[in-house]
C-alpha cells in the first residue's frame, strides 16, 4: 500500500527532528560513535512512527540501543514539542536497528570470495 503525502511528509519531519537530536547527542558524548536515521515509517492513521537507527562502530550498538530504548519517554516528548503544532496526535514511536549496511557488506566480501561460503 502506498504511503499518503501526509504520511511522508511527518515522516520526513520526524527524520530531520531526530536526525539533528542524535547528531547533537553523540557530539556532546566523550565517545566517538555515530547514529544516523536511515529511515521512518509512519502507520496510515499517523498513530504509529517506525525510526530506523544505524549506529557505528558496531560495538557501541546494543548500549545505545538500550538506552534509547530507556529514553523513549523523552524522545517522544521531544518529537511533541517539534511538531506538536503541525499534527494532532504525537505518533508513539518504536526504534529499530537498521542492519542493511551490513548486509551489504556482507554480500560484497562473498562475491569477491572472502566470506565463509562454501560453494566458492
Amino acid at each position: 500500500m502506498n504511503e499518503s503525502n501526509r504520511q511522508r511528509k511527518v515522516a520526513q519531519i520526524i527524520q530531520e527532528d531526530f536526525a539533528e537530536l542524535f547528531r547533537k547527542q553523540s557530539s556532546d558524548s566523550k565517545q566517538s560513535f555515530l547514529v544516523s536515521v536511515s529511515d521512518v515509517k509512519v502507520s496510515a492513521d499517523l498513530g504509529i512512527a517506525k525510526i530506523y537507527l544505524s549506529i557505528f562502530p558496531q560495538e557501541f550498538r546494543k548500549p545505545i540501543m538500550k538506552e534509547i530504548e530507556e529514553n523513549k519517554a523523552f524522545y517522544r516528548n521531544y518529537m511533541g514539542q517539534k511538531m506538536g503544532k503541525q499534527v494532532r496526535i504525537i505518533p508513539e514511536i518504536n526504534f529499530y536497528l537498521d542492519t542493511s549496511l551490513d548486509d551489504v557488506e556482507r554480500i560484497e566480501k562473498e562475491l569477491k570470495g572472502e566470506g565463509d561460503n562454501p560453494i566458492l
